[in-house]
């Protein structure tokens, strides 16, 4: 090698190199169809054309729906992070150290009470990048945090659901939580106050065991993975092949476990609308144009 190729090509090399964001393009899992970043963005997070709906985080939930994005955070229970001082490839407090460094978040659950085309709400979001927003003692003291500061308030309750399930990390713990959250759905219902869940991808294992089916209405976001056990794990039990969409959103809805399944963009004036009706609450004196759909839920 000579001064040539070490030291001119190098430098060459350098003034010519272009830095390029690694997320400027964004490919849709359905189609494979390659979209600009800022597109999807401004979109809600929806591909355009295939209208696949990616996955977001709690705060970006938080942020579509409350007016004017702003809102109050409900702060959360602390509860001990390793009851059972669990290990397996790596220490489970090690685990959620690496979570709350990449999510900014204490655990799986993030709520916030404000309003909704000026109405009164709470709402709680799991954030799937928790652990895969696994329920465990802390999302289980989060969730009756949520329900009652719903009932403080006197306002509905929504909550989208996000989840592989129980932490196994927490064993036993972590089961008890299904019985828990149920407790806490059933005082919102002696409150006479709505409770409407929003199924996302994926909602599965325990959490929709419990109170994720447990809403007075249930809605769910298009293509969303909506079950206990995982597709894969029915077919080696009952030795079958399933259905074409079995366990999507839509299927739900024509087999009667969903109510609507909703377009991101219409969340935010469905789930408010259905919210006026439950509480009596008379229409905002300007209301934003609405899709089919959206009348719809009024009716």
């Amino acid at each position: 090698m000579n001064w040539i190729s070490e030291v001119v090509r190098p430098k060459i090399k350098t003034l010519f190199k272009r830095e390029t964001p690694d997320n400027l393009w964004i490919k849709c899992p359905d189609t494979g169809q390659v979209v600009f970043h800022k597109d999807v963005e401004a979109n809600q997070w929806v591909i355009p054309g295939s209208n696949h709906h990616m996955r977001i985080s709690a705060t970006q939930r938080l942020q579509l729906m409350f007016d004017g994005s702003t809102w109050i955070d409900v702060a959360l229970p602390e509860v001990a992070p390793d009851p059972l001082k669990f290990r397996d490839s790596k220490r489970y407090i090690d685990r959620l150290k690496d979570a709350r460094t990449q999510t900014g978040l204490q655990d799986a659950f993030k709520i916030g009470y404000g309003r909704v085309e000026d109405m009164p709400m709470t709402i709680a979001v799991q954030d799937l990048g928790f652990i895969t927003g696994s329920l465990g003692t802390a999302a289980g003291e989060a969730f009756i945090k949520g329900a009652e500061t719903a009932v403080e308030k006197q306002t509905p309750y929504v909550v989208f659901t996000a989840s592989g399930g129980a932490r196994m990390q927490e064993g036993i713990l972590s089961l008890m939580q299904m019985p828990r959250t149920t407790i806490a759905v059933r005082r919102l219902r002696d409150a006479k106050l709505p409770y409407i869940v929003v199924l996302t991808n994926p909602t599965t294992g325990g959490v929709t065991a419990s109170y994720a089916m447990l809403g007075d209405v249930h809605l769910a976001e298009p293509g969303a993975l909506i079950g206990f056990a995982g597709p894969r794990v029915i077919e080696q039990t009952i030795r079958e092949k399933l259905p074409d969409g079995f366990q999507r959103s839509e299927y739900l809805k024509d087999h009667g476990m969903v109510d609507m399944v909703v377009h991101r963009h219409d969340l935010k004036p469905i789930i408010a609308r259905l919210s006026r009706l439950f509480m009596k609450a008379p229409a905002p004196a300007v209301t934003a144009p609405v899709t089919t759909e959206v009348a719809a839920a009024a009716e």
